[in-house]
């Protein structure tokens, strides 16, 4: 990602970090090029060798010398890789210079991208960008040479300071910034002026910063740019000479910092994910300090630097940087002698530092004030909850105390006399009365309310013609006590009106619920009731009041062609479905239930209009039958996106500033692509699983994704993996198989404390019997019947200490147990198989 301050190739190698590894380039004696991959060790603590290789540059006694060495985007490969300028000279004095610009491949192999011949020498503001290619200032003017353009070309001004930058756009990204004066004119004409290299257009300088500060700025780094027609807005941020680093945005200054150090050379970007970004700027003479991007305080700072390079060395997803200290003893055994390797937020590793801390300045007063009132804060809090836990020690100790009191009185068998204080301070450990009365209230309570009809309810129907096809649709109220599965719809035409079209599709939409405080499914087509331990006193399933209905939108889609005989055809529309109590109904076949939803008369001739498409940001009943029609008619597909090694952009934010991309109101998580009118559209829905896992589902035709793929690959990082997936799982289907789990574990859970609470109460029944015949005749203190009976009872107790250990069960409510378990088991496995990628049932 950046390249090396040596100066000196025949003495010190250039380096340059890329792929997360650090790569070494060096010219020998004879004309070969060499290059050594290295890779950080964090065991050793080292930079390990990786790889390497040569290559033979120019003929016998041609001389090799690196010009300068840096990662590019390779357009054709549409990778980052590291590339490399060297300048041949031959033996005869006063020969042109030759120049090549080699990338490395996967393979390690060098390959040709650009050669060119100069006349001189090559030393000033030279860069290597996009493409890639190269660019430099001579003499006044500025040069450019990149693969497409197949020569060396000049921008069309003479400059007297120019700095040279690179936009993150597709095409035409190398610009110059500088004060330039027209042909004919003198240096004191010079204005300041922009221009793109390789088109060779001149542009407003306004757009990217004050005028004023052209002359000054020694180094730019753009963050974003946009281009709509002719239009550029972009953030940058720029080192100037007077000790500067300035962050501009649309050509306004944002925010300033002075910089510690003269003479800066070069700005990097650090993104230590959550954390957040650092500047890590470079100046001469090896001194480089880092700055916070939100803020522009000074982080940290160093010098005696050699190079500085950013780059995920540890594969943890985020950057590091990496400062190679100069060897003051000479030239080590290792190729990384010194060096530090932090991100400023915790990962730290040195070799041949002190302890390898950076050298942070003092914090300003006003943060030792603010840590002093938050340590105040913090110390009052925590003698709070130390107050707390002495008065819970208190009552623990009387609790303890009156417990060692009461089973000293039983063993003397003496009555415990409690006092009024005390027993108002005393509470019930088991509530189990208190909740059999609850439950046999709310009993009682339901059995007086009038049930509740599990019949799905039909609140609307509608249907939409789209060229040769036919949506019908109808939603749907029904009661997430009863749920229903194999939902599907079936058009019936009356008859003498021709054949019934043929259902090519049913699909089921969920939606949420009119009133914000009913409890909607997250499954389309079905539920699973939550086990009864996880349900509230509060909140019986089943009753009016707790507005457990959800909406359900079914949608059908049919060919027009059996209806063309006939100006309006009226058809009746079916809905099938099972109702059950329990998700799995579907796996016991059981016999579907068919219902009228109404008819709808299709009419060829009638135009419908798609307030959807004319503008989405309306939020009616029309636009949400738009968005569902056109849900049913689009092909769906889901991408998913995995990047391995950076964390991914703001994907939805990249879809928002597409042209034609509109939000949908009645479903703000679908985008409404709409840029070539109504005949084609696309909607859109990302989905962020994770800061590098994501999933796009994409409503569209073929083309149209195709389309879409490819703007969108060239958006995503490096080494990014976009892979489709053929049957997605839904949330619903991730729930089903949760509740499945949570209600075998309560289920074994109920199962076995039942079976041991039978054979405890077995247990105290004989434990009263025994202390009946024990009262009953009672020997007198001190015999020896007395002392016989004290063993015993000590025996007894014993042996029902050994057997609450390993207790024996009734054999037939062992095997209701592993029976009723056995099913749970089979439904657990049958969500399993609904949540895996290849499910037979899928919910949309």
């Amino acid at each position: 990602m950046e390249s090396s301050r040596s100066e000196d190739c025949s003495r010190k190698p250039h380096r340059l970090s890329a792929r997360g590894k650090m790569i070494l380039f060096d010219c020998g004696e004879r004309s070969e090029l060499t290059f050594r991959s290295l890779s950080f060790a964090r065991e050793a603590n080292a930079f390990a060798r990786a790889g390497g290789g040569a290559a033979a540059i120019g003929g016998p006694g041609t001389r090799v010398h690196i010009v300068a060495c840096q990662s590019a985007t390779r357009v054709q490969a549409r990778e980052r890789a590291p590339c490399v300028l060297v300048r041949e000279e031959g033996a005869r004095p006063g020969a042109s210079f030759r120049y090549s610009l080699l990338a490395l491949s996967g393979a390690d192999r060098p390959e040709p991208c650009v050669q060119f011949k100069l006349p001189y020498d090559m030393r000033d503001n030279v860069s290597i960008l996009r493409g890639p290619g190269v660019a430099w200032s001579h003499a006044g003017g500025v040069f450019h040479a990149s693969p497409r353009t197949a020569q060396v070309r000049q921008a069309p001004l003479r400059w007297s300071h120019c700095v040279i930058g690179e936009l993150p756009l597709r095409e035409d990204a190398a610009f110059v910034l500088g004060l330039a004066a027209p042909a004919g004119q003198g240096p004191d004409e010079a204005r300041a002026v922009g221009c793109f290299v390789e088109s060779g257009h001149v542009f407003d300088v306004g757009v990217m910063m004050p005028r004023h500060y052209v002359g000054v700025a020694r180094c730019v780094l753009v963050l974003c740019a946009d281009r709509a027609g002719d239009a550029l807005s972009c953030a940058l941020v720029a080192a100037t000479s007077r000790r500067q680093l300035v962050a501009f945005e649309n050509g306004a200054v944002k925010d300033a910092r002075r910089l510690p150090f003269d003479r800066p050379e070069r700005v990097q970007v650090v993104d230590t994910g959550r954390r957040g970004c650092l500047f890590v700027v470079s100046f001469h003479q090896g001194h480089v300090c880092a700055l916070w991007k939100d803020t522009l305080q000074i982080a940290s700072r160093w010098s005696g630097v050699s190079s500085v390079h950013v780059e995920d060395f540890l594969g943890c997803g985020t950057d590091q940087v990496l400062l190679v200290f100069n060897d003051e003893d000479g030239v080590t055994e290792q190729p990384l002698g010194r060096f530090l390797l932090t991100d400023l937020c915790g990962i730290s590793y040195s070799c041949g530092q002190d302890g390898g801390a950076p050298k942070t300045p003092p914090p300003p007063p006003e943060n030792e004030l603010l840590t002093l009132r938050a340590l105040e804060a913090r110390l009052q809090s925590g003698m709070t909850v130390l107050q707390e836990l002495r008065a819970q020690a208190r009552v623990r100790d009387r609790v303890l105390q009156q417990s060692i009191r009461s089973l000293a009185d039983a063993a003397s068998e003496e009555k415990t006399i409690l006092t009024g204080h005390e027993q108002e301070g005393l509470s019930a450990l088991w509530d189990s009365e208190e909740e059999d009365d609850d439950e046999d209230e709310y009993e009682s309570t339901d059995e007086k309310t009038p049930a509740v009809s599990s019949k799905p309810q039909v609140d609307k129907l509608w249907h939409r013609v789209s060229e040769e096809r036919l949506v019908v649709g109808v939603m749907l109220s029904t009661d997430s006590s009863t749920p229903l599965a194999s939902v599907s719809l079936s058009i019936l035409t009356e008859t003498g009106q021709g054949s019934t079209p043929a259902v090519i599709q049913s699909q089921v939409f969920c939606l949420p619920a009119p009133c914000s405080s009913s409890s909607s499914s997250s499954s389309p087509a079905s539920t699973f009731l939550e086990p009864a331990a996880k349900r509230s006193k509060q909140h019986h399933v089943g009753r009016p009041t707790d507005l457990n209905a959800c909406r359900l939108a079914v949608t059908a889609v049919a060919r027009l062609t059996p209806l063309l005989n006939s100006g309006c055809v009226k058809c009746r529309v079916m809905i099938h479905y099972v109702q059950g109590r329990d998700v799995f109904a579907i796996a016991s076949n059981p016999t579907p239930v068919v219902m009228h939803c109404g008819d709808v008369a299709v009419d060829i001739n009638h135009h419908f209009q798609t307030p959807l498409l004319i503008k989405p940001e309306l939020k009616t009943d029309e636009t949400e039958e738009d968005l569902l029609s056109l849900m049913a008619l689009l092909d769906h597909r889901v991408l998913r996106i995995h990047s391995p090694d950076h964390s991914l952009d703001d994907i939805d934010g990249w879809i928002k500033k597409m042209a034609g991309c509109r939000r949908v109101e009645v479903n703000p998580q679908y985008l409404l692509l709409n840029s070539s009118g109504a005949s084609a559209p696309m909607l859109l829905h990302w989905n962020q699983m994770s800061p590098f896992q994501g999933e796009l589902a994409v409503h569209s035709s073929q083309l149209q994704a195709l389309q879409f793929l490819d703007p969108l690959l060239a958006h995503l990082p490096v080494r990014c993996r976009v892979q489709s997936v053929k049957g997605t799982r839904g949330r619903g289907a991730a729930q089903i198989w949760s509740l499945a789990l949570e209600k075998e574990l309560v289920s074994l859970r109920e199962g076995v404390s039942l079976l041991l609470c039978e054979e405890e109460e077995e247990e105290e029944e004989k434990d009263r019997k025994r202390k009946s015949l024990e009262h009953e005749e009672t020997p007198p203190p001190g015999s020896p019947k007395e002392l016989q009976r004290r063993r015993e009872a000590f025996q007894e107790d014993v042996e029902r200490s050994e057997t609450r250990l390993s207790p024996l069960v009734d054999a037939g409510r062992y095997r209701t147990i592993t029976q009723s378990m056995s099913e749970l088991q089979l439904l657990g496995d049958l969500a399993a198989l609904l949540n895996t990628p290849t499910a037979l049932c899928n919910d949309r």
